[in-house]
């Protein structure tokens, strides 16, 4: 169920919300957890024995870890059990074709694809769960006893198919309480939020996106319908298909990500930010503290640091860096320009680290253009297996100057939602919010004049799922 339609919009969640504003307090759990599952099987029940595995496996550990906390082995075979449990399960359903594809490309073999299908969402609540399970083994958090309440935090539908990734620290207290858990100044704020990105989403993310798709061409409704195409495509053309994209992805992502947080407040739960403008970044390693937080957190939190972080000498450090950019590329997803986009910033932050950074603070105007320049580039590596793409065609339009369809028609249909698209990834609207957010009246309009031109937008347009729901 995508949060940009008319069913979730005007059935489900009301729905939701009514049942849980209205159940007496020791209820409300359970009414979030069932009205989760129905939320995330809705399109996916086949898969839904997946995640119940995910649930009962982290769940068992937490306990486990905690019944047996002197004995140190047990805690051990306890968490090894949820990790080997979660990722094992995450690479059987995400990885096992790409393996089998490159063991025939490389010995010759014929062994058969699975072709299964991917779980919604196992990227995100696989390192959600074993985030619980590692923190009730460092003793950061108690171990959860309430099935239900366990249960509610891991298929919580607001953040459940796509983040931010939400660690059990993030919402334990909350969860336990029973009384005042919703007030109106959290769903007040919650409104807001999910306005806003449902606005970015559909009004710019599918607005921006229609340019991008005009060059490589796009599915509709599982018709294929081509674009100009790459290889017809000029130089100039190319790269403003890309900046697109750059656009398109960071709406998206962000307004799914704002959504989901709205609906948490809604809720009477504090999601992570996830997005904080990394558009106005000065360097690559201030874009990755702006961009998808909560997973930049999480590979630090238990990849970076434990594996010694910046405490053991300058190589080391490298290496974990190296260590923490193949993974967050392999996550993404089960082809190799996913990792070519991992080891991609894997080399230029070690050159931030070793040389860079401090050159780049000393600027205001041009470390801006170099961030911005090589982050899309790196968007053109991201891309690459996309359907319509070939990304060594990819980059050789965007480095090798070449002619062919001009993009003076596309800057005329789509120059101003571009420019539109560039000043909201600024803090402009954000300033521009703060002055009239404490007019009741006005903001109240405003609030409603998006969500109206927002829903007549989304009605008549074709329904495009977020991008981040395929990882």
């Amino acid at each position: 169920m995508v949060f940009s339609t008319v069913l979730f919009l005007f059935r489900f969640l009301p729905i939701t919300l009514a049942l849980y504003y209205l159940a007496p307090a020791r209820l409300k759990n359970t009414v979030l957890f069932l009205c989760s599952l129905v939320f995330y099987s809705w399109g996916e029940v086949r898969l839904f024995p997946v995640m119940a595995a995910a649930i009962l496996i982290n769940y068992t550990a937490g306990l486990g870890i905690e019944r047996f906390k002197d004995s140190a082995a047990a805690r051990r075979g306890f968490l090894l059990f949820s990790i080997i449990g979660s990722l094992g399960m995450l690479f059987f359903f995400k990885y096992t074709d790409f393996f089998i594809n490159n063991i025939n490309a490389v010995i010759g073999t014929s062994i058969p694809l699975l072709r299964l299908t991917l779980p919604l969402g196992i990227s995100f609540y696989t390192f959600q769960t074993m985030s619980y399970s590692i923190d009730v083994y460092r003793g950061d958090v108690k171990a959860e006893h309430n099935l239900i309440n366990f249960g509610a935090y891991v298929v919580m539908f607001p953040q459940l198919i796509a983040g931010p990734i939400v660690k059990y620290s993030d919402v334990a207290e909350r969860l336990h309480i029973l009384k005042g858990r919703v007030t109106m100044d959290r769903i007040d704020e919650g409104i807001s939020l999910f306005i806003f990105g449902l606005a970015k989403k559909v009004l710019l993310a599918d607005g921006i996106s229609a340019l991008w798709y005009d060059v490589i061409g796009h599915d509709v409704n599982g018709v294929w319908e081509a674009g100009v195409g790459l290889s017809n495509a000029s130089t100039p053309l190319v790269w403003l298909g890309i900046i697109s994209y750059a656009l398109q992805i960071y709406f998206d992502f962000s307004g799914y990500s704002m959504m989901g947080i709205g609906m948490g407040k809604m809720l009477g739960f504090d999601f992570p930010d996830n997005f904080n403008l990394p558009y106005i970044s000065r360097s690559i390693t201030e874009f990755w503290r702006r961009w998808h937080i909560t997973l930049s957190s999480w590979f630090k939190e238990y990849v970076y640091i434990p594996l010694g972080g910046n405490r053991k000498g300058l190589t080391r450090q490298l290496f974990n860096i190296f260590v923490v950019w193949f993974l967050t590329g392999f996550w993404h997803g089960a082809n190799w320009n996913f990792i070519f986009w991992g080891l991609y910033y894997c080399v230029l932050l070690m050159i931030e680290k070793i040389w860079l950074l401090p050159h780049l603070k000393k600027g205001k105007v041009w470390p801006h253009i170099y961030t911005m320049l090589l982050v899309i580039v790196g968007w053109a590596l991201f891309v690459g297996s996309d359907k319509g793409v070939s990304l060594g065609l990819l980059l050789q339009k965007l480095f090798v100057p070449s002619g062919g369809v001009s993009p003076l028609y596309f800057l005329r249909n789509y120059g101003a939602l571009l420019i539109v698209g560039i000043l909201c990834a600024t803090p402009l609207p954000q300033k521009l919010y703060e002055k009239f957010k404490t007019n009741t009246l006005m903001r109240g309009l405003v609030l409603a004049l998006i969500f109206v031109v927002t829903i007549a937008y989304m009605v008549d347009a074709t329904n495009s799922p977020f991008l981040y729901f395929r990882f």
